[in-house]
């Protein structure tokens, strides 16, 4: 058997004695569609689960990731490495779940083989970005990554055009957008065209395109789905977001409401009115606390759900709603310089004071989480 070149020169010039072969399935194909636990350990299990992946879906490429983890580690064992090989799992939503469990699993393996480098195997760059939990776990001696072959022909490519034709069409994932925007902007520009409002159903056909942009660029619509489901969580997190939209929208009223009735003549413009630092100040000022207690509703929200949920996300939220308190201070002291034409160093004092607050919580909750990461593993 030939050892593949780079990983033969990445393990002769390592110190490592005892190797360990793993095969990344980041996003837990393996379990999720054989229902074999994890982690896979040893050669015929490998082979085992790595069959039934193929006999379930003869098109993922992790089987053939699995297959070349194995040949690698009966190479190294050929060439007289003492060696052994796993299959480890994330989750299907990969992230940091999925990271936290291969470390874990990987942990598992090291209890009863005590590798002290490893060779990583993988069919992609998304298995790939777990490399550097994996270095905290074990040194990584080499990587691997298996690149499928694949016919070339002209009906090898009608026939994967064919393919993603029918998933556009069929699949609801992506034909609500290939074919439900398109669809949307044709019916508004016929209507348009017949009844002869061309120039504003041009507008509204850029603001839908635009919006259905965003929407998918940002999984927009996936953390909707995510925000309405049916679960104590999701109700608190629904609940939290209308309350904070709300408040959001009554920031507007409530900065024109602000604003001295005096201070505004009958022939202003509209850009005479923004370019007015008095008058831009009245309205920040009176508009900053709805629109400040808004948004902190729905950060309060999203860390209620992730502190219920138990997820790690809740220390990042935590830091978003010290970072908007810190903030307001210099938002208010800036619509006073607007108003009563105080200093700009005044601002100093409050940007120093979020500053030097965010970054002690941060310090503080960071620590925490290493501390009580260590007593865990």
């Amino acid at each position: 058997m030939s050892l593949n070149g780079k990983v033969e020169n990445d393990v002769q010039s390592s110190t490592a004695s005892k190797l360990l072969v793993i095969c990344v399935d980041r996003d837990d194909d393996v379990g999720e569609k054989t229902g074999i636990a994890t982690p896979v350990i040893g050669r015929d299990a490998c082979i085992e689960a790595a069959q039934r992946l193929a006999l379930e879906d003869p098109e993922d490429a992790d089987s053939n990731a699995i297959f070349s983890a194995i040949k690698t580690y009966e190479d190294l064992v050929s060439k007289g490495y003492n060696a052994q090989v796993v299959t480890v799992t994330g989750v299907a939503g990969r992230g940091v779940q999925a990271d936290e469990k291969i470390a874990a699993e990987i942990k598992s393996v090291l209890k009863t083989f005590h590798a002290d480098g490893s060779v990583i195997v993988s069919d992609g760059e998304d298995d790939e970005m777990v490399i550097p939990i994996i270095q905290n776990v074990i040194p990584v001696v080499s990587v691997q990554r298996v690149v499928m072959k694949v016919s070339r022909t002209i009906e090898h490519s009608y026939a994967l055009f064919g393919k993603f034709l029918k998933m556009v069409v069929y699949d609801p994932k992506y034909s609500k957008f290939f074919l439900g925007v398109p669809g949307i902007l044709l019916l508004i520009g016929g209507i348009g065209v017949v009844t002869g409002y061309t120039a504003e159903i041009f507008a509204v056909l850029v603001s839908i395109l635009g919006g259905a942009f965003l929407i998918r660029a940002f999984d927009i619509d996936k953390a909707w789905a995510n925000w309405a489901k049916p679960t104590p969580e999701g109700f608190i997190r629904l609940f939290t977001l209308i309350t904070g939209l709300i408040l959001i929208a009554a920031s507007v009223p409530a900065g024109i409401a602000s604003v001295g009735v005096e201070n505004i003549s009958a022939d202003l413009g509209i850009l005479q009115i923004i370019a007015d630092n008095v008058l831009v100040g009245q309205f920040i000022s009176g508009m900053i606390p709805f629109l400040w207690i808004g948004i902190g509703t729905i950060f309060v929200g999203i860390l209620f759900n992730n502190w219920l949920n138990r997820k790690l996300r809740h220390i990042s939220d935590i830091l978003r709603v010290i970072a908007l308190v810190s903030v307001y201070p210099t938002l208010y002291q800036f619509t006073n310089i607007l108003i009563y034409d105080e200093s700009s160093f005044s601002l100093i004092l409050p940007l120093v004071a979020g500053f030097g607050v965010t970054a002690a919580s941060a310090t503080i909750l960071i620590r925490k989480y290493k501390k009580k990461k260590d007593i865990k593993s």
